[in-house]
């Protein structure tokens, strides 16, 4: 099948940056996307796995695991010599069963013949790559406790009857859901790093773009997609650059105290929003390839981080308040500037 390309999306920036920023730092911890249908959310995903660099996997592995992370005493048989195969996406289904998800050890065979036989779940088939939950809201709440915790963790472990057996499962984690079919609960949607609102255009230049591309994709996809291999080479190689320029970026101490001022102003509960702000924004600046954090981009990570963490009274527009995320802003830069005034007098 093929993939309509990411950067031929057009009218969803907010969400096409959640998705990136992710893809060059998974630690942000997923990304929450909120709309009605018809607005590419699950087209924004299928097209930003297109876009994933290679990983590295130990040749004869079933699950995308490196040689150094592969449990060897379940999978005695893997190389210790590595291969590169494409990032996978994996849809999770509605109706997932926990042992799906999880995977399941044999207990016969560990109990009568000493044998460790594991049958890894969804959660191994998504290291390394995207893991996909479409309309995550109708998902059963035991099933989303589990996954988040996973998710937060890098690592499932599965225990049966004190069997136990551990693998990596670090992953993208990307949740669509209609708001009109139901919501998440409160600690659920904090666990997830970002989020965005997604709707369809009001604006007659966009809407006519979107169904002009997607025509000429159904017309002659294979065309299409060379015309725009050379836009889809390039965000491949910014992701890269922005992984490798990550570790450098350097966030200062006054920011943070920015970022706790947002999120004191939000009335948002826990740290969890802090951290994810502190994480975004350092990737941010590693997208725009410099490796100094500036206020402006606490700014911007701070809007796609609170949506879905602040406190709402009833009647609320579902957006960040962006005048007053922008004043907190400007009241920092003023306080900044007048100290630097007084240590020049």
């Amino acid at each position: 099948m093929q993939i309509f390309p990411f950067s031929a999306i057009v009218g969803q920036d907010d969400m096409q940056l959640a998705l990136l920023l992710n893809a060059v730092n998974p630690a942000i911890g997923g990304v929450l996307i909120r709309g009605e249908k018809g607005t590419a959310k699950s087209t924004a995903v299928r097209g930003l796995a297109a876009l994933l660099p290679n990983v590295r996997v130990a040749t004869g592995s079933r699950y995308p695991f490196s040689a150094d992370d592969t449990p060897n005493d379940v999978y005695p048989e893997v190389a210790s010599i590595e291969e590169t195969r494409p990032a996978s996406l994996v849809n999770l289904p509605l109706g997932i069963t926990e042992d799906r998800l999880l995977g399941t050890i044999d207990l016969e065979a560990a109990l009568q013949r000493g044998e460790r036989k594991f049958e890894a779940g969804l959660l191994a088939q998504a290291h390394q790559g995207i893991l996909y939950i479409d309309e995550v809201n109708l998902l059963a709440d035991h099933i989303v406790d589990v996954l988040l915790d996973v998710a937060a963790m890098g690592v499932n472990r599965v225990e049966r009857e004190g069997v136990s057996v551990s693998h990596p499962a670090r992953f993208i984690l990307v949740g669509t859901m209609n708001p009109e079919e139901g919501e998440l609960r409160p600690q659920l949607l904090d666990r997830f790093g970002l989020a965005v609102e997604v709707a369809g255009s009001q604006e007659r230049a966009i809407r006519s773009a979107i169904v002009r591309r997607r025509l000429a994709f159904e017309a002659n996809p294979t065309q299409f997609l060379v015309d725009y291999a050379n836009n889809e080479d390039d965000l491949r190689s910014q992701i890269v650059a922005a992984q490798d320029l990550l570790p450098e970026v350097i966030l200062s101490d006054d920011l943070l105290d920015l970022i706790a001022d947002i999120c004191i102003s939000f009335g948002v509960d826990g740290m969890r929003a802090d951290l994810v702000i502190y994480k975004t924004a350092r990737t941010l600046a590693a997208w725009e390839g410099v490796t100094e954090v500036s206020a402006d981009h606490v700014q911007r990570a701070a809007q796609l981080a609170l949506l879905h963490r602040r406190r709402r009274q009833p009647f609320d527009d579902s957006g960040v308040d962006q005048k007053k995320l922008s004043d907190v802003v400007d009241k920092f830069k003023r306080e900044r500037e007048e100290e630097t005034e007084a240590e020049g007098d």
